[in-house]
């Protein structure tokens, strides 16, 4: 009897299943450096504890996404080890800030199945959800991954396509217990623009570039625990090439993201999201951003928090033109990265 892990194929999965993953990890502030030396993030509540502190937060949490991959890489063992891309991200809310020494762990439920047409992959939809060392939801989320068939001859699936919300509601978009903007220090924060500053439809180029390194991207990607195989192995894709982890080009647009709006400080939701076209190390990043919408719920009066629905958008290379689509209606070439997001502005 084998004692290995295969991984799960597309054949493996059934409509209700209910996966436990392994290995809780605890955040560590070897997690919050480690971030911060791979990415050049700068925002201020995760970079100052005296600043987290300034606006109400009792105790320094880590960046949103250090949350999001570890999480998600709890489930990639189970969900994605055999898969071929990670295609898109619905429905995620952040609910809790993770501080250093919360311990995270992670389950799914399988809510769709798809078999794509070759006969060979299938598109696996799950809802994944992290909690804490006390039981609290720290963030749940709706992914779906293309996953390799074990035999291209099973038969497939009934086809199930769960139908996901387009926005996470403001209503429903999670205000972190205390947090207060009332004070607000822009000098501090490092751009003096806030929730009244920024227009529905205005774009924002963030300017700088980092080009990708293979070192750096397979470090992020161990860091999170992430053990899908086209990340490390040059034998498992045909070109052999080792895929860039798509959560690593969302962290590093989010930090590039800083240069025109450093005071986004909290991700409250990502709406939607899809990993285009696949990154490479030598590939040179770039960001832009949309503000879609903009959000102040009654709940929220007196705390000065205001909230933006922003797309951002990373491409390979520099796109000057801010340009999403082209006229027949796909990606421009370039685009590597379309994510949908609420984030938590002072007003």
């Amino acid at each position: 009897m084998t004692k290995t892990n295969p991984g799960h194929f597309f054949e493996d999965f059934h409509v209700g299943q209910v996966i436990e993953h392994a290995t809780p990890r605890t955040i560590t502030d070897g997690d919050r450096a480690v971030y911060g030396s791979i990415y050049p993030t700068r925002f201020a509540i995760p970079s100052s504890a005296e600043f987290a502190a300034s606006v109400g937060l009792q105790e320094h949490p880590v960046e949103d996404l250090v949350a999001f991959h570890v999480a998600f890489g709890k489930t990639v063992p189970d969900v994605s080890l055999n898969a071929v891309a990670n295609l898109g991200y619905a429905e995620c809310r952040f609910h809790r800030p993770v501080l250093t020494g919360d311990t995270l762990r992670t389950s799914s439920e399988v809510i769709g199945l798809k078999q794509n047409s070759n006969g060979r992959t299938g598109v696996v939809y799950v809802r994944s959800t992290a909690t804490n060392q006390r039981g609290e939801v720290a963030l749940d989320w709706v992914r779906w991954v293309m996953v390799h068939k074990r035999d291209a001859g099973a038969p497939a699936p009934e086809t199930v396509v769960p139908a996901v919300a387009a926005v996470v509601a403001p209503e429903d978009l999670v205000l972190p217990a205390g947090l207060d903007f009332s004070g607000y220090d822009t000098t501090a924060a490092g751009e003096p623009h806030r929730y009244d500053d920024y227009t529905v439809g205005e774009r924002i180029d963030h300017v700088d570039g980092v080009t990708l390194s293979e070192a750096e991207h397979m470090m992020a990607t161990r860091l999170w625990q992430n053990t899908a195989k086209v990340h490390f192995n040059t034998e498992a894709r045909p070109d052999g090439r080792r895929l860039v982890y798509g959560g690593h080009v969302i962290s590093m647009a989010r930090a590039l993201s800083f240069n025109g709006l450093a005071n986004a400080q909290l991700v409250a939701a990502i709406n939607a999201g899809s990993h285009v076209a696949p990154a490479f190390a030598g590939d040179t990043v770039y960001a832009w951003s949309e503000v879609l919408d903009k959000a102040a719920p009654a709940a929220w009066d007196g705390t000065g928090v205001g909230a933006l629905r922003l797309r951002l958008v990373a491409t390979q290379g520099r796109d000057e033109t801010m340009t999403l689509r082209g006229d027949d209606g796909k990606y421009a070439e370039g685009v590597l990265l379309d994510l949908d997001l609420w984030a938590l502005v002072p007003r």
